[in-house]
């Protein structure tokens, strides 16, 4: 099948790899873990951009869902995508104010990637994010925050 949804997937994180404002700062602050989907790790890293995972453990783990059909009848396929990408901000408190605001600044390069570039630099894609669901929780741990982020957007296939 001709789905360019693992190339949207990886393009998203090689950006989010590569983004300065996620390096750990000068003044202790952590910086951000950027993961292609749920991850089996023992990392206790407070602040998290997933690409393709919702964030829940106990979730259906879906990571996008696509549609597509002939563009014309021989040279290629259009497909329209919806990718989940998840900012997550946990604190080892019950500041729930910090939370929110911290799972905000998490999700902005995505938004600053999308309209600088909609194209995410791969050939025949615009993408945009058409949605956001924000989820707040006291843990066991402390605080936390989630800020899901529908991806959405349209790409084309040759044949």
């Amino acid at each position: 099948m001709g789905s360019r949804v693992p190339e949207v997937i990886d393009a998203l994180v090689a950006l989010g790899k590569a983004e300065p404002v996620y390096e750990p700062d000068g003044d202790g602050t952590p910086g951000v873990v950027v993961a292609d989907g749920p991850q089996v790790t023992d990392n206790s890293m407070p602040d998290w951009l997933v690409v393709g995972f919702d964030g829940d453990p106990n979730g259906d783990f879906e990571a996008a869902t696509s549609v597509g059909g002939w563009a014309d009848f021989s040279t290629g396929r259009e497909e329209e995508f919806q990718i989940t990408v998840a900012a997550i901000a946990s604190r080892g408190d019950t500041d729930i104010v910090t939370a929110r605001r911290r799972v905000y600044e998490i999700a902005a390069p995505v938004e600053a990637w999308l309209r600088a570039d909609p194209s995410i630099g791969l050939r025949s894609v615009e993408a945009a994010i058409v949605g956001t669901r924000l989820t707040q929780d006291q843990t066991d741990q402390g605080a936390q925050a989630v800020l899901l982020l529908s991806v959405a957007g349209r790409a084309f296939t040759l044949p």
